[in-house]
C-alpha cells in the first residue's frame, strides 16, 4: 500500500501507558471513539490501559464512556449501545513501569487479546506519561518480549522530548535501543491540525502563490501563537519548561520548517522529512550575543484592572520565578529561495486574544505610479494571512481603487473562513494523528533529526538567558507582550501585522 493511503477497519492492540491520565481522558479515548464511529476501527481492535491505580475493567469502561460523553459534539455521541460496545474492547491492568513482573503480566494479556480479536501481532504503544519513563518502558517492552516478531510495532511518544539537545539525545538513545526510527512516532499535535497540514497545499498547489514564495517577493514572515489564558493548572510544569521549550522548540519551529522548506519531489513522509530537516538546518544558530539581540522574553503581570494574578502569584510558581511566559524572536534562514527573509515569531500566555496565525508580508512595489496622483496615495503592503485557530481560513490584503472622484487607492481583504459546519467535519488533531499511526503514515510526525536541530537552535537562547536575571514581570496581562517585542520589529522598520486591542 502506498505511503499515506487510507485503510479501513484496521486491526491493532493499543497499549496506553498512563491510561488514567488527563491526556488519555481528554484526547485519546474520544479520538479512538471517533475512529470507531467512522469505521476505521471495528471489531478487530483492543486497548489495554495501564497505570498505578487499581482499577477494574468495569470501572475502566465507565471512565472511557464518561470521556466520550464529556467530549461529545453531537447529540448522539453518547449513544449508550455504541459507547458500551466500544468500551467493551478496553482492558485495564495496574502497572508499575519499573517492575519487570508487571511487563510479563502485560505480555500475557496482550497475547490473549491478540488471539481473541485477531490482531495479527499489530501493536501501538502510546506513552502518555512523563518523558523520564520513556526509556524504561521501551527497554522493558523489548526485554520482556512485548514487541512482536510479526505484524507491526509502533511507539507513540509525547513532548516534551528532553530539556535540551543532550537530554533529548540521551532519551532518544534509550528509546532507539528498543525501537527503530521508523517505528517511533513523535507527536506534535500542531502537525495534526488541518490548517498546518494545508500549508503545503497552499505553497505547492497554487502556481500564483508558489511563484511568489521567495526572497524576491516576500519581505518578512510572522508567526503568532497567542493564548489569552494564564498557566492555569500547568504552573508546576511551566516552572520547569517556560515558553521557549514549551512552544518555540517544537510547535513554532515545525511551522517554520513548513514555511521555509524547498519544494519536495512528492508529498511523502520521507520527502517531507528531508525537506523539513534541511529547512531547520538552514536556520542560523546564533552566538550568545546574537541571541540577546534577536530574542526577547517576558512574564505576565496583573491585568490593568488588577483582577488577574501575575505569574509569580499563580499557585505552584516561585515568587521570584525567572521563567518566561512570553517569547518573541527573529530567525534568519539560509534557505536558497528565502535567504535574507526575516522570520518573526512570538508566543505567550495571558495575551490580548487567543489566536494562532501566520502572516506572509510581501515587499513594497518598486514603483508606485499612484504616488503622483491627486491623493498622493501610499500603497499598503500585500499580506497573506493564514488563520490556524480558533478561526480557520485565509485573508489576502490587496489594493484597489477607492471609488472616489480622484484616483485614490485603498486596501481591501479577500477573506475565506471555514464555516462552523465545515470545521465540525475536520478531524481533531489527535484523531488525525492516531489514524496516521494506524496507517503507518509518518508524514505528520517529527523525525529525530528535526527534534535535534530544533534544540540546537533554541539551546543557545536558553543558555544565554539562564546566565542573566530578567526584570519580571514586564508586560500587563491582556496586552500583546512586552514593549521589547514591538522594538524587535521596529528597529527593522517593521510592525506586527496581528495587533489586537482588548
Amino acid at each position: 500500500m502506498k505511503e499515506g493511503q487510507t485503510k479501513m477497519a484496521q486491526s491493532a492492540l493499543f497499549i496506553i501507558f498512563g491510561g488514567t491520565g488527563d491526556l488519555a481522558y481528554r484526547k485519546l479515548y474520544p479520538s479512538l471513539f471517533r475512529l470507531y464511529e467512522k469505521g476505521y476501527l471495528k471489531d478487530d481492535f483492543a486497548v489495554i490501559g495501564t497505570a498505578r491505580r487499581p482499577w477494574t475493567d468495569e470501572h475502566y469502561h465507565e471512565v472511557v464512556m464518561n470521556a466520550i460523553a464529556d467530549d461529545g459534539h453531537e447529540s448522539d455521541r453518547t449513544n449508550s449501545e455504541l459507547a458500551h460496545k466500544f468500551a467493551s474492547h478496553f482492558y485495564y491492568q495496574s502497572h508499575n513501569v519499573n517492575d519487570t513482573e508487571h511487563y510479563v503480566a502485560l505480555r500475557n494479556l496482550a497475547d490473549k487479546l491478540d488471539a481473541k480479536y485477531n490482531l495479527k501481532g499489530n501493536r501501538i504503544y502510546y506513552l502518555a506519561m512523563a518523558p523520564r519513563f520513556f526509556g524504561t518502558i521501551a527497554g522493558h517492552l523489548k526485554s520482556e518480549k512485548l514487541i512482536t516478531d510479526h505484524g507491526y510495532n509502533r511507539l507513540i511518544i509525547e513532548k516534551p522530548f528532553g530539556r535540551d539537545l543532550q537530554t533529548a539525545k540521551d532519551l532518544n538513545d534509550a528509546i532507539s535501543a528498543a525501537f527503530s526510527e521508523e517505528q517511533i512516532y513523535r507527536i506534535d499535535h500542531y502537525l495534526g491540525k488541518e490548517a498546518i497540514q494545508s500549508i503545503a497545499a497552499l505553497r505547492f498547489g497554487n502556481e500564483v502563490i508558489g511563484s511568489l514564495w521567495n526572497k524576491a517577493h516576500i519581505d518578512n514572515i510572522q508567526i503568532t501563537l497567542a493564548e489569552s489564558l494564564g498557566v492555569e493548572e500547568r504552573a508546576g510544569y511551566y516552572e520547569t519548561a517556560g515558553a521557549l521549550r514549551d512552544m518555540v522548540q517544537n510547535h513554532i519551529l515545525q511551522i517554520v520548517s513548513l514555511l521555509t522548506m524547498e519544494e519536495p519531489k512528492a508529498y511523502t513522509a520521507s520527502e517531507l522529512r528531508d525537506r523539513k530537516v534541511e529547512a531547520l538546518r538552514n536556520i542560523k544558530i546564533y552566538s550568545p550575543e546574537e541571541a540577546l539581540q534577536n530574542f526577547v522574553r517576558g512574564q505576565y503581570g496583573e491585568d490593568a484592572d488588577h483582577e488577574q494574578l501575575d505569574y509569580r502569584h499563580e499557585e505552584g510558581t516561585d515568587e521570584n520565578s525567572q521563567i518566561e511566559t512570553f517569547v518573541a524572536g527573529k530567525l534568519e534562514t539560509e534557505s536558497p529561495s528565502l535567504a535574507g527573509v526575516p522570520i518573526y515569531v512570538r508566543t505567550g500566555k495571558r495575551l490580548a486574544q487567543k489566536s494562532t496565525q501566520i502572516s506572509i508580508v510581501f515587499k513594497d512595489l518598486k514603483q508606485n505610479i499612484f504616488a503622483n496622483s491627486e491623493s498622493d496615495t501610499k500603497l499598503a503592503q500585500n499580506v497573506l494571512t493564514l488563520f490556524i485557530e480558533p478561526d480557520q481560513g485565509y485573508r489576502f490584503d490587496i489594493n484597489v481603487k477607492s471609488g472616489e472622484q480622484s484616483y485614490g487607492v485603498m486596501p481591501i481583504h479577500l477573506d475565506y473562513h471555514k464555516s462552523a459546519a465545515k470545521k465540525a467535519k475536520v478531524p481533531e488533531a489527535y484523531e488525525k494523528l492516531i489514524h496516521d499511526a494506524l496507517d503507518g503514515n509518518r508524514t505528520n510526525f517529527a523525525h529525530w533529526h528535526e527534534v535535534a536541530q530544533a534544540w540546537r537552535i533554541v539551546d543557545v537562547v536558553r543558555k544565554t538567558w539562564d546566565k542573566q536575571d530578567a526584570d519580571f514581570p514586564n508586560y500587563v496581562s491582556g496586552t500583546m507582550g512586552p514593549e521589547a517585542a514591538e522594538e524587535l520589529l521596529r528597529r527593522d522598520h517593521r510592525t506586527w501585522v496581528y495587533n489586537p486591542k482588548r
